[in-house]
Formats: C-alpha cells, sequence, structure tokens
C-alpha cells in the first residue's frame, strides 16, 4: 500500500459532491456523444460496435472516481427521451453490428429509465446482435430479463468490479461487496444474460506494482464469476475527488506501461473471457512522446486479437513491457 495508507481518511459521500467540478451542459433529447468503433467479439470476429452516451439523471451511487456526473442531467428524463436520443444517433452512425447504450448511471434504475420504455428501445436495437447496458451489481434484477425477453439480440450488462482488493475497494465509496457481485453474476448466467466488468487500474491508494497485480487478481476473479468480457481501465484524475487523494499522496495515475503488463500477464495463455485495455485518452499515461503512439497501437492490437504482441522497444525511461 502507498506510504501513510493507514493515516488516509475515507471520503464520505458528501465530501466526493463537495470536491466536484461544474458539469457540462447536456440535453434530455440528445445523446451527449455516439460514434462506432472496433472489438473483438465473443466468438472471435471484428465487428463495428455502435456507442451512444446516452444523456440522462445522475447516478444515485457516489463512486469515489467516478466522473461520469459531468455529462448528466438534474432531473430525471421523460418517459420516451431516451428512446428518442437512441433514435437520433442511429440516424447518424454507420451500421454496425452491436450497441452498447451507456447512460453514466444505471440501465435498471428506474428513476433512469421507466420500465415502460423497454420495448421501444429494444424495437429500435432490433437490428442488432448485441446490446450492452450498464449496471450497477444491485440493481441487476427481474427488469434485466423483461428487458432481454424484448430483444432480437443479446443482452449484455456491464458491471464496475473495480478492484478485489479488501481494503480499497471499500473506500470507492462503490456501495458494493465482492458476495454482492457475484450474486449479480450468478443471476444474470442464469437468465442467459452476458456480462461485461469494468476493472480500475491503479486506483488510489495503490502503488504501480500494486496496481498491477490487483488488477489481474480482479480479472481473475471475475473470470470465476461467469463475466466473459472484461476491461481494465487506468484510474483518472478529473473529478475532484481524485484530485484531492493526489495532493494527499494517495494516488498517483498509472503508467501506459503497466495497462501492458496487465495484458502481457493475462494474454500470454488464451483465455475463454476477453480482456481490453481502455485506450481512451490513453496518451495522457505515458512519459515518452516518441514510443506513445506505437504502445497505443500495441494495445489496440492485442485488444483486437488477444493474444501477447511483441514489447515496444524504446530508450526512453518508460518501462518496457514484457
Amino acid at each position: 500500500m502507498i506510504q501513510n495508507f493507514s493515516e488516509t481518511t475515507k471520503l464520505t459521500t458528501a465530501e466526493i459532491l463537495r470536491l466536484r467540478g461544474s458539469k457540462n451542459v447536456v440535453s434530455s433529447s440528445r445523446p451527449y456523444t455516439f460514434m462506432v468503433e472496433q472489438e473483438r467479439s465473443a466468438n472471435g470476429e471484428i465487428e463495428d460496435v455502435a456507442t451512444v452516451f446516452l444523456a440522462n439523471s445522475e447516478c444515485p451511487y457516489r463512486c469515489l472516481m467516478c466522473d461520469l456526473w459531468k455529462n448528466t442531467l438534474d432531473h430525471p428524463v421523460h418517459s420516451g427521451a431516451i428512446a428518442e436520443q437512441i433514435r437520433y444517433a442511429l440516424k447518424r452512425l454507420p451500421s454496425a453490428k452491436s450497441i452498447k447504450l451507456y447512460n453514466s448511471g444505471n440501465f435498471f434504475d428506474a428513476r433512469a429509465i421507466p420500465r415502460t420504455d423497454y420495448r421501444e428501445i429494444a424495437e429500435l436495437c432490433s437490428p442488432f446482435d448485441r446490446v450492452v447496458v450498464e449496471n450497477h451489481p444491485a440493481l441487476c434484477n427481474q427488469s434485466c430479463v423483461a428487458l432481454n425477453e424484448l430483444l432480437d439480440g443479446r443482452l449484455e450488462i456491464a458491471m464496475g468490479l473495480e478492484t478485489v482488493h479488501p481494503e480499497v475497494l471499500p473506500l470507492l465509496n462503490k456501495q458494493m461487496t465482492l458476495e454482492r457481485f457475484a450474486e449479480a453474476c450468478d443471476f444474470l448466467v442464469s437468465n442467459s444474460i452476458a456480462i461485461r466488468a469494468f476493472v480500475l487500474l491503479r486506483p488510489p491508494y495503490l502503488d504501480e506494482e500494486e496496481g498491477i497485480e490487483w488488477a489481474v487478481k480482479s480479472i481473475e476473479f471475475a473470470a470465476d464469476c461467469g463475466v466473459g468480457c472484461i476491461a481494465v481501465i487506468p484510474t483518472r484524475a478529473g473529478n475532484g475527488a481524485i484530485e484531492f487523494l493526489a495532493e494527499q499522496g494517495a494516488f498517483t495515475p498509472p503508467r501506459l506501461s503497466s495497462l501492458e503488463s496487465v495484458l502481457d500477464n493475462v494474454l500470454k495463455e488464451p483465455k475463454a473471457y476477453r480482456v481490453f485495455g481502455d485506450l481512451w485518452d490513453a496518451g495522457r499515461f505515458s512519459s515518452c512522446d516518441r514510443c506513445v503512439d506505437v504502445r497505443v497501437q500495441r494495445i489496440q492490437n492485442m485488444n483486437l486479437t488477444q493474444t501477447f504482441q511483441a514489447p515496444v522497444v524504446c530508450d526512453c525511461t518508460e518501462p518496457v513491457s514484457g
């Protein structure tokens, strides 16, 4: 653990909220962004995935590391608003095989998306083989089954596991235990719903080596729970609380090479599940302008092939992966 970890005080929900900056202006009638990106599917194909970031009410869980609140509304959207946003994005996106509907919170929170809207949303998603939504493990219930039954394609639910570190997880204000995550996975698997998990690389309170070690352990735990796809996300500053912890010496951003190391460790042998390194603004985690683009491309190649790739060689101080 980091130096002085025992002296670090857990931030309360009130303190996390107090440390925030301002939100961005979003509209309940438009998604705040959308795109098509490539991803390796469970059957090994490289497919186009439409990703729609929906404007919705804020998630009631105030996780320590979350910055998704920046693009949320202060009030629930009206019935039909989410379908309207999806329709808006699909009219402007090229065709794709799968779709991700990310609403900066929990799809199955009735305050965010009314259950009466599921049928229209399912109809809009009828062209897609797979529909991915995000949700908190505590909200995995019969509403998930109801949507799954309405879809022509298969439902996949993405949940934040974050870390299995026994001391760090409670400090993230996730309001979740590993037992609760496993129970949610059991419920989803028993109802033929696929699962995706998010794992943090170097959350607060861990040093660089521990960040790698516990990311790998978290991936293994998720896989044992039946998760078929795991995204490793470098912990980022930008939400106020993380900056505060950085000032206290309780957080340092992970290195890009550490994300490589996690993938190297996991993908050294074939796996029954997929592991992706999240590359959103990945260049910020590199200390070398000369090799950063090649390193990012290497991670993307591993994401798409799910195989180990030759390490990048550079004379910089950035550790060489592999």
